[in-house]
């Protein structure tokens, strides 16, 4: 059952909502709640989760639940381009994680969804609890989500409650618009529970016309006990990640992967080739979270929380991968309705008995998707952490040239730009960098290479 649109609470603002002004773009923000019993999946009896991928599961019970789905769409429906994203919110930092207002969900008329599916998100982690529920009881106190065990099912039921057969004489969550396709799309340690959901749930029942996985590191997440999310403060040390397994080979609907150098590495041992269903790309000299997607993140949380979160180191990776993650819907929008695959792409070069990267000259890894800043580079950008804790070691790091190897490269600033409009543009070609982001990243490139210049240190 719908309920909504849900207003009012303790803060008067739907949590983790835009930045940016959505009416200003021509979209309509609204969150409802959505109520249920929500399936919950187990093996069939002497069968495995194999790293095959050809999983079968069966039904093993019902539970209640109640979640919210944050819906932005265009207010005219004459700029719906038919499709809605519908996003498996991210829970790794104890409260919800999501980021639906790019360009190309905006400019290119996507209505996009925000789901709410796992326990984490609702409740918070039991020692600091920073979920819905705590952060807005007025608003929140309601939703209940009692295990993940049942995400798989209410994810499901997201994507029916939005999609082309919705039930449409109650309330609409779209607004009425006309539905075409519903792409599926989960980042980090939702792209795992996406994986599970790829090989496990999809084929009981068709609910998504396409799914991307952003930031993947390989391996699913289980279908029982499986409220054990990963907690950056809980985990000490480095990052240890779970064995791998291949995404479905027998698919009905398109899959991409979508990782940089450093998710590039994990799923090295599960790479498969590319298919006229599944395609991989994999960006060179990017890692999990780079300074923008970071300084996004701090102002959604100095708003939400009102406090301010722990600086940005300095030198962690400053290549934004979000225009590529721009490029791979754009892809997977035409694909999943009908025409051309996704392009395929080179990969990540490794080498050695257990495999590392291959780096170049500059410290920049060979191969995979070269977006600009790569090609064009004023400072070795790389998964390589600063530090190996597990937040450091998803920042990766940058380490600005010195002025004597920039002038040797490019001469001047007008040099550099020249090189780098070129890489841009081999990279539209490319299908990995869309028209509209050339010039914001030019912007940005001259900003980069004055940083470079004006840091002081030795020459190495």
């Amino acid at each position: 059952m719908i309920h909504g649109p849900v207003t009012g609470g303790d803060h008067g603002w739907a949590f983790g909502r835009p930045i940016l002004d959505l009416a200003e773009h021509g979209y309509v923000e609204e969150e409802f709640f959505l109520s249920g019993d929500a399936t919950t999946y187990r093996p069939v009896v002497g069968t495995e989760l194999g790293r095959d991928g050809l999983w079968r599961v069966e039904p093993k019970g019902t539970l209640p639940f109640t979640t919210r789905l944050l819906v932005y769409r265009p207010a005219d429906p004459e700029r719906f381009n038919g499709t809605a994203v519908v996003c498996w919110n991210n829970v790794t930092a104890g409260y919800e994680l999501f980021h639906g207002e790019t360009p190309e969900i905006i400019e290119g008329g996507y209505a996009f969804v925000g789901a709410t599916v796992q326990r984490v998100g609702v409740h918070g982690f039991p020692a600091a609890p920073q979920g819905l529920a705590a952060w807005d009881p007025g608003r929140y106190g309601s939703l209940d989500i009692p295990t993940d065990d049942c995400s798989y099912d209410i994810f499901s039921q997201v994507g029916r409650a939005v999609g082309a057969n919705r039930d449409r004489s109650g309330i609409d969550p779209l607004g009425g618009l006309d539905v075409q396709r519903v792409i599926a799309l989960g980042a980090s340690q939702s792209a795992g529970r996406l994986s599970t959901y790829v090989n496990a749930i999809h084929p009981l029942g068709r609910v998504f016309d396409g799914f991307i996985l952003q930031i993947y590191f390989g391996a699913g997440t289980p279908l029982e006990g499986g409220d054990r999310t990963v907690a950056p403060a809980a985990v000490p040390g480095p990052a240890r990640l779970p064995r791998g397994a291949n995404l479905l080979r027998e698919l009905d609907v398109p899959v991409m992967v979508v990782n940089s150098e450093l998710e590039a590495i994990a799923c090295h041992s599960v790479r498969q080739p590319d298919t006229d269903r599944v395609v991989t790309w994999e960006s060179a000299g990017t890692t999990h979270v780079a300074v923008q997607s970071q300084l996004l993140r701090n102002r959604k949380y100095r708003r939400d929380f009102g406090v301010a979160p722990p600086p940005e180191p300095e030198r962690m990776n400053r290549i934004a991968i979000t225009p590529l993650y721009d490029a791979a819907l754009h892809h997977m929008n035409r694909w999943a309705g009908g025409g051309a695959p996704a392009p395929s792409q080179p990969l990540v070069e490794f080498a050695g008995a257990e495999p590392t990267v291959v780096r170049d000259e500059h410290g920049i890894a060979r191969g995979g998707i070269r977006l600009p800043q790569v090609e064009a580079p004023v400072a070795t950008n790389s998964s390589v952490p600063l530090s190996t804790d597990f937040v450091g070691a998803l920042r990766g790091s940058n380490d600005p040239f010195t002025r004597e190897k920039l002038d040797a490269l490019y001469g001047d600033e007008t040099g550099y730009l020249a090189r780098f409009e070129a890489a841009a543009q081999r990279a539209v070609e490319a299908g990995v960098l869309l028209p509209r982001d050339v010039a914001p990243a030019v912007a940005e490139a001259a900003e980069e290479y004055r940083r470079a210049c004006a840091t002081d240190r030795v020459p190495t």
